[in-house]
């Protein structure tokens, strides 16, 4: 008897389509166990890889002006930093708008406040022909022609942490001998009414305070008390 080489081997095997049934009588291939620890892996359906879960974080960027708006509802103003006169156009429109809308005190927050000497003045210009009271409380280091602002207040009084100190403003200029002496003469004047102030409020001389404030004379709460400048420490309330 011959035998054919079709019928001495058997057909070759072919594997299944993926994505579909294998044939009846067909083997399988082997399937391989995962491995100790870890998840098998993912089968991404025919719709798509799954998507995997997302964690939203809320928007902080706005929150500084959020909690101003609130503290500004309440008639609190708060002035910190470097009281320029760009920040001090800012608080008179502030002060102004709240004096505007009704009659009740303004709480003016300084929080370690510096300020230039000419927005001192402004600041204190405007505090002083607003209709309703100012109170002011003092916190970290206030120096300089910013306490001009705080001697404006009707009261005034500062958290346990608030240091005061009487210094001269720094000043530059540039220019001429002739323009020189027309800004000596400039400073002179409104140095002059920044010292008034503070010596209507503590009863004090204005050489007195003319002089503690060449020599930087640093004040604690209890020696601000002492000196005039605040009425008491803050409690709660």
């Amino acid at each position: 008897m011959v035998l054919s080489a079709a019928s001495s081997f058997p057909p070759p095997e072919v594997p299944p389509d993926p994505g579909f049934p294998p044939r009846p009588g067909w083997p399988q291939p082997p399937e391989v166990p995962p491995r100790p620890g870890y998840p098998p892996p993912a089968v991404p359906s025919r719709l798509g890889a799954p998507t995997p879960p997302a964690r939203l974080w809320p928007d902080r960027s706005s929150w500084p002006g959020q909690v101003y708006e609130r503290l500004f509802e309440r008639r609190i103003v708060l002035a910190h930093g470097e009281l320029d006169d760009e920040a001090a156009t800012s608080l008179c429109a502030q002060l102004l708008m709240l004096d505007a809308e009704r009659y009740e005190p303004i709480r003016l927050e300084m929080q370690g406040l510096t300020a230039e000497l000419a927005a001192a003045l402004t600041v204190m210009g405007v505090l002083d022909v607003l209709r309703v009271p100012v109170h002011a409380y003092a916190g970290g280091q206030v120096s300089g022609p910013a306490l001009g602002v705080l001697a404006s207040a009707a009261e005034r009084r500062a958290y346990p942490n608030a240091v005061f100190v009487l210094s001269e403003p720094r000043l530059g200029f540039e220019g001429s001998a002739a323009s020189l002496r027309s800004h000596e003469e400039q400073v002179r004047t409104m140095l002059d009414a920044l010292y008034l102030r503070l010596a209507s409020v503590t009863g004090r001389e204005v050489d007195e305070i003319r002089a503690d404030a060449r020599r930087g004379r640093y004040l604690t709460v209890d020696e601000a008390i002492a000196y005039g400048l605040i009425q008491e420490q803050a409690t709660a309330r």
